[in-house]
């Protein structure tokens, strides 16, 4: 067999072990991305398949699936509770992130994806937002990058913060979140603040996955093209129906369970095929401005939730 075939190969069947790796819990969101990205920097990425449209189409299956681990009744219950702080955190962090990606001059995409992320619950969303803006893979990994650096830090300096102002359980919960990006950050935090924190921070954040609908549907018209037909993208009517589905044939729970399992890990594997798409040089060229911009506005939703929970309970 001649050399390049067998190179071929091994490229191949490790990218593929890799990517069935990522189907399993002893890979995290974080270590998939990273993967992806040393395989790419490393060059072993096989040249006969196609990651970006790989990437396109996981995504979208994954959001889908996710829709049924909504709890409709529950999260329409827990949004109108803290119905002002979760819209005005959303629509600040989303008007600053604009202003600030033009101050910055950064890529537009890149730093409405981190926007989306910090605004609302951060790898979902920049998973649901991507596509609907049409955004390219090393966007989204930038974006990713950022977002998974912070969840990394508040899974320690949250609980320090919370107990250094003597933050109440339920405060404590609350601004948790509102203010760390991806759930499972948001569940370690609380846990290790109390039961009564935990129960609060994964309902409140349950709520929030809500707004990933309305805002996939804004992205999607606020980044169409001159000639391009409004429209709703095809898996957010997907992601709805999923969520109806689970809501008025609730005796197939089990099933659901199964579904909304399955689609994490799928979340997984697209975040290994996102960093796959891009390569170090691409990172050199978007800089040190992504993650400024995501400090600032991290900075921002954490302190104004903060003051407004501290002030209004």
């Amino acid at each position: 067999m001649p050399i390049y075939s067998t190179v071929k190969d091994v490229r191949f069947w490790l990218f593929t072990v890799l990517a069935m790796l990522c189907l399993f819990p002893i890979i995290s969101s974080p270590m998939a991305l990273i993967m992806g990205f040393l395989v790419a920097t490393a060059g072993l990425l096989p040249q006969a398949i196609n990651i970006a449209a790989m990437t396109k189409a996981l995504l979208s299956i994954s959001i889908i699936g996710l829709g049924f681990g909504i709890h409709l009744q529950q999260a329409i219950a827990i949004s109108k509770q803290s119905l002002p702080l979760v819209v005005g955190s959303i629509v600040l962090t989303l008007v600053l992130g604009f202003m600030l990606t033009k101050l910055l001059k950064l890529d537009q995409k890149t730093g409405y994806l981190i926007g989306a992320g910090t605004a609302i619950c951060g790898g979902s969303a920049i998973a649901a937002v991507a596509p609907a803006i049409n955004a390219k893979a090393e966007q989204m990994a930038i974006a990713l990058a950022c977002v998974f650096t912070l969840n990394a830090i508040a899974l320690f300096l949250f609980p320090f913060i919370g107990h250094i102002l003597e933050l109440s359980q339920y405060n404590f919960g609350l601004w948790s979140a509102i203010a760390i990006h991806d759930t499972s950050s948001v569940v370690g935090a609380a846990s290790t603040y109390g039961e009564e924190a935990l129960e609060v921070a994964t309902t409140t954040k349950l709520a929030r996955a809500l707004w990933i609908v309305p805002l996939a549907l804004f992205s999607s018209l606020l980044f169409r093209g001159e000639t391009k037909s409004i429209g709703i993208p095809a898996f957010i009517i997907a992601y709805i129906a999923a969520i109806l589905i689970s809501y008025f044939l609730p005796q197939f729970s089990q099933y659901y369970d199964l579904i909304f399992a399955a689609s994490k890990r799928t979340l997984v594997l697209c975040l290994f095929f996102v960093g796959a798409g891009i390569s170090i040089n691409k990172m050199r060229a978007a800089g040190l401005k992504p993650m400024m911009l995501a400090i600032v506005l991290w900075c921002a939703i954490a302190i104004s939730s903060l003051a407004y929970i501290v002030l209004t309970q």
